[in-house]
């Protein structure tokens, strides 16, 4: 993609100085060929170059601003060979003065235009250029102080404009930071209402259904036309639980997130070939499973599949040259997850806990379960979770 034109002068300073600096010379040709001939220097190719050396120091005042004041200030010389000042040598010493006081602070600029000023008005004193013009040096001291000090004013307003502007520009940018948070804010808070009352109408169908479905078991043998009727009610009220269960989750995805997609969600089952994934990506993984998976329901065993590919990823990125191994074990209503590897285990320095962490214990939270990372003993890094569990399909008291 090409920059536009005005971006890439914008960083060029140095030319666009050096064009400036040659705009200076062609205002001092123009202004000699204008005036009478009587006027013009006695040796014009030699003014020329003189004019050029006086209007050098525009084309650094930005690239190096004090050597620019200090070539200027040797310029006050030239008069003294020349029997005349250019006309670039005032403007040259207008525009160093503006610069310095639109682009630095208050002192540095105050500094820079008294080098630039006082020795012009010594060089008024001592040193007089002879003109047609019957002044007296004093008049030509007032008014090169009078010119310095609007060319420093000037600047200064620049500077104080240009200041404000960015300060205006800095509060709009965080009030529209503030306003988008804030309208964020209260979408998110609509967004936790309805799911509040769209997980009340869900809790209440399924309640429902779990009423109708022991009055049907219960009558089932002796009246099968109630149980029938039980049952199609079941079937009813479980469609429209589905689909408010949809809007439900329609209301909690952000807008960064994407849709959903119909693939089954792994589980216990899966973690044998996210095993052998991580196998073929470079990292010896051992696995170890002792109990009946199959008595676990599906959000815990969602749950454990997550927080070993969680841990398997980042021994993955982190770990190095190293080996894991996975314990999942069923015994006693708990369901363990256990992950560690043999890698240079966390950093030095302040505890930093990253995304994935927090998902694993917020996940782990969920089902009233613990989670606990940190460093192995003899190095390495170590994952444990404990998630009491019930056997698929009771429903709890």
């Amino acid at each position: 993609m090409t920059d536009p034109p005005t971006r890439r002068w914008r960083d060029r300073p140095l030319v666009r100085d050096v064009l400036f600096a040659a705009a200076l010379v062609l205002v001092e040709v123009v202004f000699t060929l204008l005036t009478p001939r009587e006027f013009w220097p006695s040796r014009l190719p030699l003014g020329l170059a003189w004019s050029v050396l006086c209007a050098a120091p525009v084309a650094l005042r930005r690239v190096a601003p004090w050597p620019a004041v200090g070539l200027a200030v040797a310029t006050l010389a030239i008069p003294a060979f020349l029997d005349q000042a250019p006309a670039s040598q005032s403007l040259t010493f207008v525009v160093l003065t503006y610069t310095m006081a639109a682009h630095r602070p208050a002192r540095p600029a105050a500094v820079a235009a008294v080098l630039l000023w006082v020795p012009v008005a010594a060089a008024n004193v001592l040193a007089p250029v002879e003109s047609g013009l019957q002044v007296g040096p004093a008049y030509l001291v007032l008014n090169n102080l009078l010119t310095g000090l609007l060319s420093y004013a000037v600047g200064r307003a620049v500077q104080a404009r240009r200041a404000t502007t960015e300060a205006l520009r800095e509060r709009a940018r965080v009030a529209e930071e503030n306003q988008r948070s804030l309208a964020e804010q209260a979408v998110a808070d609509e967004r936790r209402r309805i799911a509040r009352e769209l997980h009340d109408v869900v809790a209440h169908h399924v309640s429902v259904m779990g009423v109708l479905a022991t009055g049907a078991r219960r009558v089932l043998r002796r009246d099968p036309g109630t149980a029938d009727e039980a049952l199609a009610t079941i079937e009813d009220t479980s469609r429209v639980t589905l689909r408010e269960m949809r809007r439900l989750l329609d209301v909690l995805r952000t807008d960064a997130e994407p849709a959903a997609d119909l693939t089954p969600q792994p589980g216990l089952a899966g973690i044998e070939a996210l095993v052998e994934q991580v196998r073929e990506a470079g990292l010896p993984v051992s696995l170890h499973v002792e109990g009946d998976p199959g008595r676990v329901e599906e959000g815990v065993s969602l749950t454990s599949y997550r927080i070993v590919q969680e841990a398997l990823t980042n021994a993955l990125k982190h770990a190095g040259v190293a080996t894991a191994q996975v314990r999942v074990r069923v015994d006693g209503g708990y369901l363990t997850v256990e992950v560690e590897d043999t890698g240079r285990g966390p950093s030095p320095g302040p505890d930093r806990i990253g995304h994935g962490l927090v998902g694993m214990r917020e996940r782990v939270a969920l089902y009233g379960g613990t989670l606990r990372t940190g460093a192995r003993p003899g190095g390495g890094f170590r994952v444990s979770a404990r998630i009491p569990v019930e056997p698929a399909g009771t429903v709890p008291a």
